[in-house]
């Protein structure tokens, strides 16, 4: 595994002018030269000297961004993981990308994603084994963090696409608040549950790449600002002070292999040491049983935006697109205003827990990431947090007897993602120790 830069170093170091950003660039396009025959986590990539031009002087200043290929990019294909969309080169960059830009960041390539970014894997393999998955469908956006090629890369989650492959690939992997990062310009798997998030190498990354690309009005659908915040560039977000967290049972704890549940039970007893008060919490099954009205949205929103494909393309469709829209087109529109409705008064009920503790701890996925590329694994302890629109994010914590990466999950109250990441703050320190 590369030892190279994380987000905020090569930040600092380029604005004390003790890194030229071309030098960054070259390592990291040398890094990805070297990997991806195996690695295959991006579908293509900017040259050196392109990227040199772009950079200009901003708190992102030569900073190269990974940029999964669901989201627009003017300059370089945007596949949706699709045959469909083989040539597609859209007019205009998605929001998020014109920020980075506008920052001084510059596009190193577009990720390898699911179709659609629904289960339907590419080629990517996970850095630490190349014949395990590195989850999805956030594929090659987790994988090129893990594998040293780019301090950040961009990725979305609709169920588990971001926190689950960062666990797998050994990183964080931080999901904002619903609405909180612009998502216009990314093909929707569905608008309800949709999330822009970031894949980096620490919580101090996580933290500010959400300063410098989170919502700063209100101009897309669903959008929210969240409360000021500060990241230090040389000292990162402040660490919570000794926080209260819940371990989460759950109805899926049968399904959480031996392995990750000992790392669960060792991050419980390194958060202890470190002065964190840690208790065992149960929530209404009412929550749980939500992800049933989770997937009806999915189900029923994924028909819509998939009609025409269906209608058109449907050769070129993978059968899991095909039973998704199938599956929406069953249920009645009562039944999907009804789920909408559960969802937006769990997220407000879902509240008071957090009133009793700074954070929820779970593990991120059921183990290490699965052997073979055929599936991304299950997302089912991501879920709910998609749901709920909460901020969840993935820390890593131990590897597997196979030498895999292990983390744990921290989640959130709804705005308070700045809380949440200085709690990660806090248990990646202790995690260290």
């Amino acid at each position: 595994m590369s030892k190279s830069l994380g987000l905020i170093e090569a930040c600092s170091l380029i604005q004390s002018k003790k890194l030229q950003p071309k030098e960054l660039l070259a390592d990291c396009s040398k890094q990805a030269d070297a990997l991806e025959p195996t690695l295959k986590a991006f579908l293509v990539r900017d040259s050196l000297e392109q990227m040199s031009q772009k950079s200009h002087t901003g708190p992102l200043e030569g900073i190269p961004v990974a940029v999964k290929d669901i989201i627009a990019t003017k300059e370089f294909v945007t596949t949706n993981g699709s045959p469909i969309y083989k040539d597609q080169i859209p007019k205009e960059d998605a929001p998020i990308i014109r920020k980075i830009s506008a920052l001084g960041g510059v596009i190193f390539g577009k990720t390898v994603t699911t179709e659609f970014a629904w289960r339907h894997p590419g080629p990517t393999t996970n850095p630490w084994n190349s014949e395990h998955t590195p989850g999805g469908s956030s594929s090659g956006s987790a994988a090129a963090v893990g594998a040293g090629i780019v301090p950040l890369a961009l990725g979305s989650q609709t169920q588990g696409s971001i926190v689950r492959p960062a666990a797998f690939c050994g990183v964080v992997g931080f999901k904002a608040s619903f609405g909180a990062v612009p998502r216009d310009g990314a093909h929707p798997l569905s608008g309800s549950l949709d999330h822009i998030g970031f894949f980096t190498r620490s919580v101090d990354d996580a933290a500010y790449a959400l300063l410098m690309l989170k919502n700063d009005d209100l101009a897309e659908e669903d959008s929210i600002i969240l409360p000021d915040f500060t990241v230090d560039i040389h000292q990162g977000i402040s660490a919570y002070k000794a926080p209260k967290i819940a371990v989460l049972k759950t109805p899926f704890d049968h399904m959480v292999s031996g392995e990750q549940m000992d790392a669960l039970q060792l991050s419980v007893q390194r958060l202890r040491a470190a002065g964190a008060t840690v208790e065992e919490l149960s929530i209404p099954q009412e929550y749980w049983d939500a992800i049933v009205d989770m997937n009806l949205i999915m189900d029923c929103e994924a028909a819509v935006i998939h009609q025409d494909h269906l209608k058109h393309h449907d050769d070129l469709l993978s059968t899991h697109i095909k039973d998704l829209a199938d599956r929406g087109l069953k249920h009645s529109a009562p039944a999907y205003i009804n789920a909408l409705q559960k969802q937006k008064k769990l997220r407000k009920t879902i509240a008071s827990f957090f009133k009793q503790y700074d954070a929820f701890l779970s593990v991120p996925a059921t183990g290490e990431a699965p052997k073979g590329l055929i599936s991304t694994g299950d997302p089912i302890f991501c879920a709910l947090w998609s749901f709920l629109g909460v901020p969840s994010i993935t820390v890593p914590l131990t590897k597997s007897s196979n030498g895999l990466p292990l983390g744990i999950q921290l989640i959130g109250a709804y705005t308070e993602d700045a809380k949440l990441l200085s709690v990660a703050k806090f248990a990646e320190s202790a995690f260290k120790n």
